[in-house]
């Protein structure tokens, strides 16, 4: 049977069945257990041999190295993580992602997929049906698993079957007979199917699958393996270049040490491979190398057997058939050993080497300079989202970012006030102050958007109750900006007007900025914590609010007793009071914001 452009197409759709049930299994498990993911990674510790185990677990658990990557270069880049710590995370994601190399392994050639996928998902969907968020995240995850072996049964089905196409067998064999330059080819073809699919556990299922039916040799499967490890770090790249340095540095850091580790494997390739090849028979599995001699020897003796050994129509008991099977099942783990034995070994080399990584990654990756991004998002960028869960840590580091530069305005438009009025310096303030405002504007608009992208994803009810909370409070945090903008415009009306203060009303508005001033600051302590916060800090902003509203009340009744007694100008009592006015405002917003973090984000009531 020729290889048509359908054939073709099918294997493509194949990969993409493998590759969507990884994705919704991964999705599933984050949904059921995201929050817990986050605060492990958050509360990430400064051990390398402790990351190197978080890295390897989180792997194993979602089973993508890449997604794990990218929520580093994540937690990078909303600097919940060094640059060191996030090394040893992905040292341990690269061993973590043998994990489903060996479910591959175990699962994919033992067990009959056709009688396991439907029931499973027969019973996925009921739990999709459940009124209980986790039921149906567990569901999400069995169809995601039947899924993906679905995928990688058709994918056995459609890829090319080179028997029937001497052409392509002799095109590979030719490339197959060419000593070191033909394992070099090898890595590099399984770079670059990687670097397309942007998935390692794909490419090996597809090489597993080859080698498996005798297509080529166990040695050329490592290769192809061996080049997956560089091609799996396009994602976090390509998450990384809308980060920052950091982040920037953390997707290099993984390609470097994917690289290095493949550079050194390629100069003991051959004696490395067969070691494999007898661990795997030594643990009683077989010789991984017997598959490709006993398929091709049939070919020249038996034809007639050979042509019929994959179509089925020999039947399970034919000799043949009942030895081809017990020598896929060496393969399969002997690619699997093979897997894990380069990255244990490589992460066994590379973890001493930490601080030197660092280094290097720092000067092939130099930093800009800060006054370049001095305005723009620090932590969160429109690069992928793979975790919508762990995204939303950047957002909250962000928040707290936005707040403190909000802050910023409440102290510039305070020392606008004490300006002299029409100054170069009151104008060059009066403008920074507008331009802040501007900036507090785009902010807003940035984070909300990286939040909506959030929620687009699949989130846990806490997530999307953390996201709607957060919407609100970014709210609160512009409409403080606006406020702060305001007192630049009565400034300028005061101006025009041609009125002046006396030293009594700076002297109230400097009371009433006190306020503010302590206000904001305890705003701004359980922002930036937002994990763990605190009773004290609640209670002392309530009680900032009530003096807030007080002194407003006071200044109130005292202005109309002032101007009546002439201590200043109607016109001035005007204007102080919109100023009085303005910061009472803001004074609500910060304990709107306080509001909102204590009913969302806090643990316990006060």
């Amino acid at each position: 049977m020729n290889y048509t452009i359908f054939d073709f197409l099918g294997l493509i759709g194949a990969v993409g069945l493998f590759l969507y049930g990884m994705k919704v299994m991964s999705e599933g498990l984050q949904k059921a257990a995201g929050d817990r993911l986050r605060n492990i990674l958050s509360a990430m510790t400064r051990n390398r041999f402790t990351g190197l185990l978080t890295g390897c677990a989180i792997t194993a658990i979602i089973q993508s190295s890449s997604a794990s990557t990218v929520m580093v270069v994540s937690f990078v880049n909303a600097g919940l993580m060094t640059l060191a710590q996030s090394m040893a995370v992905i040292f341990g994601a690269n061993v973590g992602t043998t994990f489903t190399a060996w479910i591959i392994a175990l699962f994919g050639f033992k067990v009959n997929i056709s009688a396991v996928v439907l029931p499973m998902i027969g019973l996925a969907v009921i739990l999709l049906f459940s009124n209980k968020s986790k039921a149906k995240s567990i569901g999400e995850f069995l169809i995601g698993f039947a899924l993906l072996f679905m995928g990688l049964n058709m994918i056995s089905d459609y890829v090319p079957d080179l028997q029937s196409n001497p052409e392509m067998f002799a095109v590979l064999r030719d490339y197959a007979s060419m000593g070191v330059l033909s394992i070099l080819i090898f890595v590099l073809v399984g770079l670059v199917v990687t670097a397309i699919i942007q998935s390692s556990a794909a490419t090996f299922a597809i090489v597993l699958i080859m080698c498996s039916k005798g297509w080529i040799t166990y040695e050329l499967a490592c290769a192809v393996i061996l080049g997956s490890n560089i091609g799996t770090t396009i994602t976090p790249l390509l998450a990384a270049m809308s980060g920052n340095v950091a982040a920037k540095r953390t997707a290099f850091g993984h390609l470097l040490f994917n690289f290095l580790g493949t550079l050194w494997c390629v100069c003991i390739f051959v004696p490395f491979a067969q070691f494999n090849s007898w661990l795997t028979e030594f643990i009683g599995q077989g010789s991984p190398d017997a598959l490709f001699g006993f398929v091709n020897g049939l070919e020249q003796t038996h034809p007639e057997v050979y042509s019929h050994l994959f179509d089925g129509s020999l039947g399970s008991g034919h000799e043949a058939v009942q030895q081809v099977s017990a020598m896929q099942n060496s393969v399969s783990f002997g690619l699997s050993i093979f897997h894990t034995t380069f990255n244990v070994v490589n992460v066994l080399i590379m973890i001493w080497l930490t601080k030197v990584y660092v280094k290097m990654v720092e000067w092939l990756v130099p930093s800009k300079k800060r006054d370049e991004e001095e305005f723009s998002l620090k932590y969160i960028s429109h690069g992928l989202l793979m975790a919508s869960e762990l995204n939303i840590a950047q957002a909250e580091k962000e928040m707290s970012v936005y707040a403190e530069r909000v802050a910023r305005m409440i102290d510039m438009a305070h020392t606008l006030i004490h300006t002299k009025e029409k100054s170069e310096d009151f104008n060059k303030l009066l403008s920074r102050l507008e331009k802040y405002e501007d900036i507090s504007d785009r902010m807003e608009l940035e984070i909300a958007n990286y939040l909506n992208r959030c929620a687009e994803g699949r989130l846990s009810n806490e997530g999307k109750h953390r996201i709607a909370a957060m919407l609100g409070i970014i709210g609160e945090i512009e409409s403080i900006a606006d406020c702060c903008y305001g007192i630049g415009k009565i400034l300028l009306r005061k101006i025009e007007s041609g009125v002046k203060f006396t030293d009594q009303i700076y002297e109230n508005i400097d009371v009433m900025y006190k306020y503010i001033d302590e206000a904001i600051a305890l705003m701004l302590t359980e922002l930036k914590d937002l994990e763990n916060v605190q009773e004290r800090p609640l209670i002392d902003s309530y009680n900032k609010e009530r003096e807030i509203n007080n002194l407003r009340n006071s200044y109130r009744t005292a202005n109309l007793e002032n101007i009546n007694q002439g201590k200043y100008e109607y016109q001035a009592g005007i204007y102080f009071m919109d100023i009085v006015s303005d910061l009472e405002r803001t004074g609500d917003y910060i304990i709107n914001v306080v509001d909102t973090i204590k009913d969302t984000f806090r643990r316990k009531p006060v």
